[in-house]
């Protein structure tokens, strides 16, 4: 029996060319996914400004080469940063990512689809400033409102059915991939290019998830959507050169993603591709908490205003019980020190004693000034998850999404408080319409960190009418960003 293998190019998996199909012929008709993807460049832009306040983000960001200026380059939000659309990228893209406070995804596995946006809007002003130039028309924000729905369904729906990080593969492969495929609709790819391009990024290192958890957690987990979102570009840029491709990456035998990192199993899809993901994808709103906790920080905040009521504080709490789905405990169920703001920010136990002390959740409670108070540590050592399977299950339920906590608090006078049960956090899409003020007031208050008057009411009057945001040329609306 012979040992060699076939020489002959396959025909590309089916997998990437839906994704290239999708991306290059699908028309985004949904209204609601357009207004949605409005709301979602605002908030992901204000995260981006707020991060700005944070010098651990601030020294990651700029030129690769201080002092550096690219003519015609990407300029970077907040910032006087002009880069070449690659650096840009990871500039943007860290900053979206920074405190955990932009939207969400959640099914087998989990993820931040706005992410992406880092490619995106570096491609698009790179491309844009560059086509004035030469006197050629720019690209609109239409085009990047089009290109974030396209990228949020692909990292959804690849993410619905198929679990990454159950193989130690962190969700940011997903932003690679869907990234890498919108930059190459931004950049007129051909569909063999496309193609090319997309599988490149399938066939690339992809990062483990070790940073998320611990004993290794830290902030890497900050900046790795703004690497994979760079990575994405210069994969695009590289398939534009007419560079070979990989069309067999995901089911050639021993050798492909399939057989290396996915345990021989072959991607699930529960839909087609279209605007399902843009339409209900989860903000976050009141806290810059991960998602699986928002609802239990929702919990704890009215049972803050509970004991004030009943003139008791946390010194009178014996015991917390929080009833949550499997994902929670997965991902943010800790005990132990807690080395790192990365760290506090995915420990269940140290959002809900937050708000519980304070009444509060803010991305400076993760800071080690607020850590350092011993209520804190003490109140976490009280605190015990328990998965409820009914929870797991309505979480995962594509009629439902729920992601559900509740929190029972026993007194040292021996008095049990009510359970308090949150099943879908502001933002959600079955609160929607509930959020949706508050999340443009979260957007004018990141304004106002960074931009005078003025400068922030010329951003709100284009950011809150759609039909002007969408025909304004992408370079102008960023240049309103421009410190």
């Amino acid at each position: 029996m012979s040992g060699q293998a076939s020489t002959l190019r396959p025909t590309p998996d089916q997998v990437l060319v839906d994704i290239v199909d999708y991306v290059l012929d699908y028309s985004i008709t949904s209204e609601l996914a357009r207004d949605t993807a409005r709301n979602c460049l605002l908030d992901t832009l204000g995260c981006g400004l707020e991060a700005l306040d944070y010098p651990a983000c601030t020294k990651l960001l700029g030129p690769i080469t201080p002092g550096t200026i690219v003519p015609n380059g990407a300029r970077v939000p907040g910032t006087r940063f002009e880069l070449d659309p690659v650096q840009a990228a990871f500039n943007i893209g860290t900053m979206v990512r920074w405190l955990d406070f932009n939207d969400t995804w959640l099914a087998a596995e989990w993820g931040h689809p706005s992410d992406n946006l880092g490619a995106i809007l570096a491609t698009a002003d790179w491309l844009s400033r560059n086509a004035v130039a030469v006197g050629k028309p720019p690209m609109t924000m239409l085009d990047v409102l089009n290109a974030m729905i396209k990228a949020h369904e692909i990292q959804g729906c690849l993410a619905l059915e198929n679990s990454f990080n159950q193989v130690g593969l962190d969700h940011v492969i997903l932003v690679k991939v869907a990234s890498t495929a919108v930059v190459a609709l931004l950049l007129g790819l051909s569909r063999d290019e496309a193609i090319n391009a997309v599988s490149q990024a399938w066939v690339d290192g992809h990062s483990l998830r070790t940073y998320r958890h611990a004993p290794n957690t830290g902030s890497r987990k900050s900046w790795a959507a703004g690497d994979a979102t760079s990575r994405a570009v210069r994969l695009a840029l590289i398939a534009q050169t007419g560079e070979m491709g990989y069309p067999f990456v995901l089911t050639a035998k021993t050798w492909g993603f399939y057989d290396v990192l996915f345990g021989g199993q072959a991607f699930r899809f529960q839909r087609p591709y279209g605007s399902y993901v843009m339409e209900n994808i989860l903000f976050k709103i009141s806290y810059p908490a991960e998602f699986h906790a928002q609802t239990a920080v929702e919990a704890a905040m009215t049972l803050h205003q509970t004991l004030q009521a009943m003139g008791k504080t946390d010194s009178d709490i014996k015991k917390i019980t929080v009833r949550t789905h499997a994902a929670c405990i997965r991902i943010i169920d800790k005990t132990g020190p807690l080395n790192n703001p990365a760290d506090r920010d995915h420990c269940v136990q140290y959002m809900v004693a937050v708000p519980l002390i304070f009444g509060r959740l803010t991305a400076a409670d993760y800071e080690d000034n607020v850590a350092s108070d011993p209520r804190i540590d003490a109140l976490r050592a009280k605190i015990v998850c328990v998965e409820d399977p009914t929870l797991t299950t309505d979480y995962h339920d594509p009629d439902k999404r729920s992601i559900a906590n509740a929190l029972t608090l026993e007194l040292h006078d021996g008095s049990q408080l009510p359970e308090v049960l949150c099943e879908y956090p502001i933002g959600h899409r079955r609160r929607r319409e509930q959020g949706l003020s508050l999340l443009e007031e979260k957007f004018r208050i990141n304004l106002a960190r960074r931009f005078p008057a003025k400068q922030q009411q010329r951003i709100l009057d284009v950011s809150l009418d759609l039909s002007r945001l969408e025909a304004m040329p992408v370079h102008e609306y960023i240049d309103l960003y421009i410190i």
